[in-house]
This record gives structure tokens, C-alpha cells and sequence, in this order.
């Protein structure tokens, strides 16, 4: 019950990251200690044996459980606070990516040091991230509508989920950062909150989204395993890299409102909220170094 317990936790607080644009739900994971457990379960899911397969869908299904009320419960408030206080909402998100940063570091400093050259894959994760936030975001109020959707949007929707799912899936960049860059983030998070209403005029774009976010962890999930066991420091160099242009997306995010309003700057900017990202971040973080050391003291004597 305890592991239970711990375990919808977990895919509770993955949910509240992967709701807002800021942190990945995989970002959460790592902090909280439980990364490769999760992507190893995702792997074995498609890729292991029956008894495998069989752990694994265990081990989900409690995450998912978690996730889901997590997700549920961020929805139905996320909306309306969104829009009402954004450049607050933002100032948090900003405080989780700091914060966020220095953990990823200390937590992979002996790969990082190991191979500092790798360090080029920070600079191609950061203006990887700008470009594509300038390019279709900056200044332009790009917020896409779902309602009455043509083939090319359901084609788009489709390409912003497979894509957004492996940046939650990934520590570091926030799936819903990307959907704030594709200018879908509100339109999908108001077709969630109405289709849980039991609004279902949303619900082929959600199916085809969902189906996007499914494709993309089929295609995601083994690569990012084979990343981090083969080339380790040029992947946690790219996250860092990620994790810093997404600074720059959440800072326009403002101008993907349905009404757009002006980018974040330093006097809208909410310092309260931004202290209390950190102070999240660094409970989670004292939450994954207790859930290690409990592992290491339970384990038998030699």
C-alpha cells in the first residue's frame, strides 16, 4: 500500500509538470528519483518479455492513476488561472526551470565532467528551442483554433502531440512549452476542460491528438534509453541546453493567449511565485534523495 501510495504520488506531480509549460513530467521524475524506472517499465511495455510486460503494466497503471487525478485536478482550475494570471503563472514556471537546472547538473556532474566537449549539445538544445519559439510564436499571437477543424489542422494536432509527448517523456524542455510554441496549448487544455464537462464537440481533435501522443512514445521511448546508456553526457548536455531556450518560450507564452498580451518582462515579473517554483523543485529533489538513501538502508548486508 505504501508503494502504491508513493507511486500515484509520483504520477501526481509528473501531471501537475506536464499540465503547465515549464518543467517535463520527465523532469519531475528524475528529481524525484524514479526516471529510470519509469522509462525502463515504458521500454518494457513494448519490448520485454510476458513477465515484463506484466511489471510494467503494473507499475503504470499506479502511475497512471496518479497522473490522471493529478491531470484532472490541474485542468479544471488551470484554465481560467492561466489567463487571469499569467504573468504570475509564468514567473512560477521560470522558477522551476532555474531551480531546476543546478539539480540536473549536481545530479550528472560525474558525466559531465567525464566529457566536457559533449558541452556543444547545450548550445544546440538552447537555440534549438529559441528559434523555434521565435519562429512561430514571437510577437505574433499565434493561438490556433480547434473548433471546426480542417485536415491540415488535424495533421498539425496530430505532429504537436507526437512531438509535445516526447519532451514530457524527456527531462527538460515541458511538453506543454512545446504546445505553447505550436500556439495550442490553451486551445487543448479548454477542449480537455470541456470534454470532461461531457462537451464532446472536442473529442475527434482530442482523439487525434491522443493518437499523436501515442506514436510519439512508441517512437521516443527506446531512444531516449539508448541515449542515456551510449551517449549519457551529449543527451543530459542537450537537455540542460533544452531546459534553458524554454526560459525564452515561457517568457513570450503571454503572446499565445486567445487575447494575447505582452511578453513577460522584469516589471510584470512575480518574484513570490517564482521563489515558491524553486522552493517545489527543491521538495521534490529532498523527496528523491530520501526515497534513495531509504533504498541503500533497506538493502541486505553482505
Amino acid at each position: 500500500m505504501k508503494k502504491l501510495i508513493m507511486t500515484m504520488i509520483h504520477g501526481f506531480c509528473m501531471a501537475l509538470a506536464d499540465s503547465v509549460p515549464g518543467v517535463s513530467g520527465g523532469t519531475v521524475a528524475f528529481l524525484m528519483g524514479f526516471y529510470d524506472n519509469f522509462i525502463g517499465s515504458l521500454n518494457d511495455l513494448m519490448t520485454g518479455n510476458m513477465a515484463a510486460k506484466k511489471n510494467a503494466v503494473i507499475y503504470l497503471l499506479k502511475l497512471g492513476i496518479g497522473w490522471v487525478i493529478g491531470f484532472g485536478a490541474s485542468v479544471l482550475v488551470l484554465t481560467a488561472v492561466f489567463e487571469k494570471h499569467i504573468y504570475s503563472i509564468s514567473s512560477l514556471f521560470i522558477g522551476f526551470i532555474l531551480f531546476a537546472i543546478p539539480v540536473v547538473i549536481y545530479e550528472e556532474r560525474k558525466c559531465l565532467k567525464e566529457k566536457p566537449w559533449a558541452a556543444f549539445a547545450l548550445l544546440i538544445g538552447a537555440v534549438l528551442v529559441v528559434l523555434l519559439s521565435y519562429f512561430t510564436v514571437g510577437g505574433n499571437g499565434n493561438t490556433v483554433s480547434i473548433q471546426n477543424p480542417s485536415i491540415g489542422t488535424y495533421f498539425y494536432v496530430f505532429f504537436a502531440g507526437a512531438t509535445a509527448i516526447c519532451a514530457m517523456v524527456l527531462p527538460g524542455i515541458s511538453g506543454s512549452t512545446l504546445l505553447l510554441i505550436f500556439g495550442l496549448y490553451v486551445s487543448v487544455i479548454n477542449a480537455i476542460k470541456e470534454l470532461m464537462h461531457l462537451n464532446f464537440e472536442y473529442f475527434p481533435i482530442l482523439l487525434v491528438f491522443g493518437l499523436g501522443v501515442i506514436t510519439g512514445i512508441v517512437s521516443i521511448v527506446r531512444a531516449i534509453r539508448i541515449a542515456l546508456e551510449k551517449f549519457r553526457s551529449i543527451t543530459v548536455y542537450l537537455i540542460i541546453g533544452l531546459m534553458l531556450g524554454s526560459l525564452y518560450s515561457v517568457i513570450v507564452g503571454p503572446q499565445t493567449l486567445d487575447v494575447p498580451q505582452e511578453a513577460l518582462s522584469f516589471a510584470t515579473f512575480n518574484w513570490l511565485f517564482f521563489i515558491i517554483g524553486g522552493v517545489i523543485i527543491i521538495g521534490m529533489q529532498l523527496m528523491g534523495m530520501k526515497k534513495g538513501s531509504a533504498e541503500i538502508t533497506e538493502k541486505p548486508q553482505a
